[in-house]
């Protein structure tokens, strides 16, 4: 009888931006842990590494995109959750074997208890150009795949709004990048979507950026 065992996860720290675009009214409720404004969600999510290192292999730069929908309460009970994943085609081997293990959950922290949360049926994985931009003072991200994924939204402001400030929130019930992070809220300039089955083109909806910060393999 053979043995098989199972990979040693080594030391990993990643951090840095995340995003997303969504079909919800502003503010998403789902990051409230409430139900999505029409019952029902999907959208684009985006983590940019500004520094990040898997053991010995570096992942500063490199993006990670994600495409979900789901119904009801993604904090609670919910149903029919799918979702795909392009990684950045920039990632050597080792790069991308690290990406795969983080945000497919394998390598513990965060990801893992989100995606065992979530339990989407995976559409597909693709390595892909992933563009990703944000401004210093977060007022606008953006990121796309060439003609697959447009993704970007300027920060939210009001009559009351000071000048050049920013609508953000902290301890979040629902922060989809973990806890301790901060929100800035934004409305999107464009959410269009035309692969693995995910098709919609939408703006003006919701969209908020996240900070992230974690550290496995616990």
């Amino acid at each position: 009888m053979s043995e098989t065992t199972t990979p040693t996860i080594p030391r990993w720290h990643a951090s840095g931006d995340w995003f997303d675009t969504c079909r919800c009214d502003v503010p998403c409720p789902c990051s409230f842990a409430q139900t999505p404004t029409y019952g029902e969600c999907d959208g684009v999510l985006v983590w940019h590494i500004r520094e990040g290192r898997y053991g010995d292999v570096t992942l500063d730069g490199l993006n990670v995109l994600m495409l979900g929908s789901f119904v009801g309460n993604v904090w609670a009970e919910h149903s029919d959750a799918y979702a795909a994943v392009f990684l950045d085609e920039r990632a050597d081997d080792a790069q991308r074997e690290a990406l795969q293990m983080i945000f497919g959950g394998q390598a513990g922290s965060w990801p893992r208890e989100m995606i065992a949360m979530l339990g989407a049926e995976m559409r597909g994985m693709d390595f892909a150009p992933i563009q990703f931009e944000i401004d210093d003072d977060l007022g606008s991200w953006r990121a796309s795949v060439p003609d697959r994924v447009t993704a970007s939204a300027e920060a939210l402001s009001g009559p009351t709004t000071p000048e050049g400030a920013r609508v953000q929130t902290t301890n979040l019930p629902g922060s989809e990048t973990g806890p301790g992070q901060v929100a800035t809220w934004g409305r999107s300039t464009a959410d269009r979507a035309d692969a693995f089955g995910f098709q919609w083109s939408r703006e003006g909806q919701s969209s908020k950026h996240i900070t992230f910060d974690w550290a496995g393999p616990d």
